[in-house]
């Protein structure tokens, strides 16, 4: 029985122990007893996790600053935690950003709005919210940017 075979038996069993081993393979440069077929399978569902990640913390700054432009009722009771909020989510985006994730994200900038437009509109039953996204993916970002 061959590393790899090992490998993909270990990747059945126990796959933290798959991933240690698989790092310590390409540490060493020993591709040829890579597991390649599950490598590939976790690099893609990392990337799909990472994605969904920045879209969700992407959509929580949209609602974030929804609510501090338009909840009129609650503002100043809640202002100051939105604020705070927008500052967080930001930053925690920022810092793990990529730029394919950057253009991924200004992809699906219609679709992530509508998602926060959506759920606006449920917590506060407002239906005052423009249809189309009217901020743009670099104010989102901009840790000096409130309409």
């Amino acid at each position: 029985m061959t590393i790899t075979t090992n490998l993909k038996q270990l990747y059945e069993t126990d796959e933290s122990l798959w991933l240690e081993a698989t790092i310590e393979l390409l540490r060493q440069k020993q591709f040829n007893q890579l597991d390649v077929e599950n490598l590939i399978e976790e690099l893609i569902s990392l990337g799909k996790i990472l994605l969904a990640l920045a879209k969700s913390i992407l959509r929580q700054i949209i609602i974030h600053i929804l609510l501090l432009q338009y909840w009129q009722v609650e503002y100043e009771r809640n202002y100051r935690h939105w604020l705070g909020e927008i500052k967080t989510f930001r930053y925690d985006l920022n810092n793990h950003l990529t730029t394919n994730l950057i253009n991924k994200l200004q992809d699906d900038l219609e679709n992530i709005y509508q998602s926060a437009v959506d759920f606006v509109q449920v917590k506060t039953d407002l239906t005052i919210f423009p249809e189309q996204c009217l901020y743009t993916l670099a104010q989102l970002l901009d840790d000096n940017y409130l309409p």
